[in-house]
Parts: structure tokens; sequence; C-alpha cells
């Protein structure tokens, strides 16, 4: 069986020997950029990139640059490393589709089983059991598509799980955390404000259909539709 491949791009050789090292031992195949060039270069000759793992300073072409043209053409899983904390550069990653965002330093370890996290979401299973629907909204978790009303609405993959999230506790009330705890997984440590970027940019995308993720103010989201 083909191991999973994923592409670590850094400027540090060190950085990458590192991450190489943790995700070689969880039997994954690590590709290898130390620039963005040199990244996307890779990116267009490999069809199987399972998820990038993309630093944001870098020589040739920055970090920001790379995720922006993957995101023309792919929705590829990008998880974000970068040297600064700030929310404005976390911000920024997100509307660009990045789907993690970790600063330097950070725990391996917590690295890789984040990417075990999100390529088991991407994971096979039975279609039936996998499609979730409600009010005009289907969304098939083994082919990783929604649609609303028929139309096909692309989603990163953080606004996937999210609305996964949303229709499999339909009618029950969310907090952040526990948003947070499921859709992020327990050991990210980020700002809780990130959940309410994201779901401004759900509602956006499915449109009227939107008016279905109430507010509940002070608390978090509830997701309740029209009909089943």
């Amino acid at each position: 069986m083909d191991r999973i491949k994923i592409l670590v791009v850094d400027d540090e050789s060190r950085m990458r020997k590192l991450v190489r090292d943790f995700l070689v031992r969880e039997n994954y195949e690590v590709l290898e950029a130390g620039d963005g060039e040199e990244a996307l270069d890779i990116f267009y000759r490999e069809k199987d990139i399972a998820l990038i793992l993309l630093d944001v300073m870098m020589p040739k072409i920055n970090g920001w640059d790379v995720c922006r043209e993957v995101r023309e053409t792919s929705k590829v899983p990008i998880i974000m490393l970068t040297a600064k904390g700030e929310e404005e550069d976390e911000l920024n990653g997100f509307d660009l589709g990045v789907d993690e965002y970790i600063s330097k330093p950070f725990s391996p370890k917590i690295l890789v089983a984040r990417i075990g996290a999100i390529l088991r979401r991407s994971g096979k299973g039975d279609a039936e059991e996998n499609r979730l629907s409600a009010g005009g909204i289907v969304l098939d978790q083994t082919a990783r598509m929604v649609t609303v009303d028929g139309q096909r609405i692309d989603l990163s993959f953080k606004e996937f799980e999210l609305l996964a999230y949303f229709l499999e506790n339909k009618g029950i009330a969310l907090s952040r955390e526990k948003i947070l705890n499921h859709v992020w997984n327990y050991d990210y440590f980020g700002d809780a404000r990130t959940i309410d970027t994201h779901v401004k940019k759900l509602r956006a995308k499915i449109g009227p259909k939107g008016e279905y993720i109430k507010t509940i103010w002070g608390m978090g989201y509830k997701f309740e539709a029209d009909e089943p």
C-alpha cells in the first residue's frame, strides 16, 4: 500500500529534518522544499500530495503566495508554519484557505497528531453513513462535497469540518469550546475567535441557508434547519 505523501516546505534545513524524522516514524512519505518556488514545482509534479506543511517567510516565493496559488487549483489541506503569532497573520492565513496555523516553536508530536486528525477526517467510508443533510444542505463526507439545493459549494477543509459538526448536532447548542475541541482538536491553543471567523465565511458561502447557523450570545452556535 502506498504511503501518504506530505510536502514539507521550510527554508531551514534543520526544521525540515526535525519534521521529516517525526513523520517518517509514522510511516508517511515526506517531500521537502527549501523555498516557495521549489514547493510549487513539487506540487505540480506530484499529483497525490495529501497535505502541505508550509512556512511563511521563505526566499523566492513566500508562504502566503504559495498558498494562494495552490488554492487556485486544489483543496489539499494546508498547515501554515510561522514564527509570527499575531492574530492578523492567522486571520490572513484563514482568508487564503489555510486549514491549520501553528506558530514556532511547536511540539513535533502535536504537529503529527494534528496531521493525523486531518488525514483521518479525509478517509473513505460507507457513502450513506457519511452523508449528512438538513434544509437542502447535503454534505458527503466520503466525496468531501457539499451541495446547497443541488448546487455544489466549495469549502475549505475547516469550513467543511465545521459544517459537518453542525449537521451532526442539529438543534443542539454548542459552546465555542466544544466546537474548538471537536473541529480543531483538544491540542489547539489558538483564540476561540477563529471559530467566529470560520462561521462568518461558512454562512456567506451557503447563502440564505447561513441563517440556519444561529448565534447564541455569550456561548456559541446552534444549527436549526426549517426542514429535515
